[in-house]
């Protein structure tokens, strides 16, 4: 770890930034992989109550199109609300602070909770639907604010494991969801309901506890010009007095942005000096959803079924296979920070291709060859351990990294827009292209894979144990900026030109 001075202390892991980190992504993060995997299990269930209600309504049951329609809707509002809620990111964090966003944020996770789990007594199916867009509004604000709350709150030395998290708790979530979801505790007709009410919980504890601990630092100092708060902060998150230092590395970064001013949405597209960390957003964002995880979610249930397990034991083995991905994702946490960024999305996206390519060979000789079933099987477990590796957990972890403060809420909207209208996407098309090109649809996500792999290896730098202005001079060269402005040379050794950001 390079030392700009001798006295500077490598950030250790206190207590305050321990349960910060907890309590952030156990409120927020957590609901998210609840909420994405909660309606799997109870599908059957939920549907027969739609059909029911309906009957008891008109007196007649819904034809099956629109059962399939009205399904659909129920499990795509989920990342419509999501997109929704990355939209409100900017202006929410800015506004509130990215603590305050997270509190402001359980609105959305526990009144939608009541509603669904109340919505079975009420007989309304269209309490459910409007829960799920409130929760995906829940899913999409956190999956943005927690990773920016964390990496704000981190010293470099923790700021990949700490920025992982979130995601460890996303898969904890998914997990917690499919064990609730076994059918001998609540995937039964009267269980469903509080499988979907549960998602209130951690909402309600991060309600209490959350506010105890401090706001972001960087928030506190450049967003609201509160020095004495920002040392305060610092001094509980890392232990020690002395946070002078750090409170000069955040004023630094704060006057290289000064010039720039806020940054939206639009500003970041037209700035040259963002060009390439805008685009690799991007890629990295649909890469995450198009590589298709959730389509292996999705299909690991029949995957399993023709591998000859038996009907009722599926369900044990999908949450086998949640609880590889949890284990995974702990191990990216430790392994972030020596290996780096880069390496873990490099093999993370290798493995995936490499798992989608197999499992389409598999699939298609699956009826000629006896054991093929069971490389299938490998190749679904492969390509989660590959995913959990580097394409889910880095690309939010990266965006904090890449952007400095400025612009950097607007990159969490982008990123996160791209990231859930990905996810809509992937969610209403996959069941037409799954019908259609059958055990071929996975060549689509391998292709994907290849190229966001190649882009990785040509383009995305390693950030690992940089400041955030080290990160942007990286950037800064790529961008070639400074030779846009050779008026302000006498600018270059200052953090960036003020032109330029």
């Amino acid at each position: 770890m390079e030392q700009q001075n001798p006295n500077k202390k490598e950030g250790r892991l206190t207590l305050v930034l321990l349960l910060a980190t907890l309590i952030a992504a156990f409120g927020s993060s957590f609901q998210y992989g609840y909420n994405v995997s909660a309606v799997n299990s109870p599908a059957e269930l939920m549907k027969a109550f739609y059909n029911e209600t309906y009957y008891e309504r008109n007196d007649h049951y819904i034809n099956e199109f629109s059962l399939t329609l009205l399904w659909s809707v129920t499990v795509s509002m989920f990342p419509f609300g999501g997109f929704i809620g990355s939209l409100l990111v900017g202006p929410l964090v800015n506004k509130f602070g990215r603590k305050g966003t997270l509190l402001f944020n359980n609105i959305f996770s526990i009144v939608p909770a009541i509603l669904m789990g109340c919505s079975e007594v009420a007989r309304s199916f269209e309490m459910i639907i409007v829960s799920r867009l409130l929760v995906g509004i829940c899913a999409g604000l956190s999956s943005n604010v927690v990773p920016m709350y964390l990496g704000e709150l981190a010293p470099k030395n923790l700021r990949g494991a700490l920025g992982v998290v979130p995601q460890v708790f996303i898969t904890v979530g998914i997990l917690v969801a499919q064990i609730f979801g076994l059918r001998s505790l609540l995937a039964n007709k009267e269980g469903w309901p509080v499988l979907l009410g549960l998602t209130g919980i951690p909402a309600a504890l991060q309600l209490l506890f959350l506010p105890f601990f401090p706001e972001s630092p960087r928030y506190l100092l450049i967003q609201k010009k509160d020095e004495a708060a920002a040392r305060n902060a610092l001094k509980r998150l890392r232990g020690w007095d002395d946070v002078g230092a750090e409170i000069e590395e955040i004023r630094q970064e704060d006057e290289a942005e000064r010039a720039a001013g806020f940054i939206s949405v639009l500003k970041l597209f037209g700035m040259r000096s963002l060009r390439w960390q805008v685009i690799s957003i991007i890629v990295l964002m649909g890469g995450q959803q198009l590589s298709g995880v959730n389509a292996i979610y999705y299909y690991a249930d029949q995957i399993y079924l023709s591998a000859g397990v038996n009907d009722h034991d599926v369900q044990y083995v999908t949450a086998g296979t949640g609880a590889v991905n949890v284990l995974m994702t702990v191990c990216a946490v430790f392994v972030v920070e020596l290996l780096g960024r880069r390496v873990l999305l490099l093999l993370g996206f290798s493995v995936c291709f490499t798992a989608c390519c197999v499992l389409t060979a598999a699939l298609a000789l699956q009826d000629t060859i006896s054991w093929m079933p069971y490389v299938s099987i490998a190749c679904v477990i492969a390509y989660v351990i590959g995913h959990a590796l580097g394409p889910s957990p880095i690309p939010a972890l990266l965006i904090t990294e890449i952007f400095l403060q400025s612009s950097r809420p607007s990159a969490f909207m982008v990123g996160g827009s791209v990231h859930w209208l990905s996810n809509f996407t992937v969610g209403l098309i996959f069941p037409f292209i799954q019908a259609g090109l059958g055990p071929y649809s996975f060549i689509i996500f391998a292709v994907i894979c290849l190229l966001t792999t190649i882009y990785i290896f040509l383009v995305v730098p390693e950030t690992k144990a940089k400041t955030f202005i080290e990160i942007n001079q990286i950037f800064t060269k790529m961008n070639k900026v400074s030779e846009v402005h050779p008026e302000k040379e006498e600018l270059k050794d200052f953090p960036l030109s003020a032109s330029g950001q």
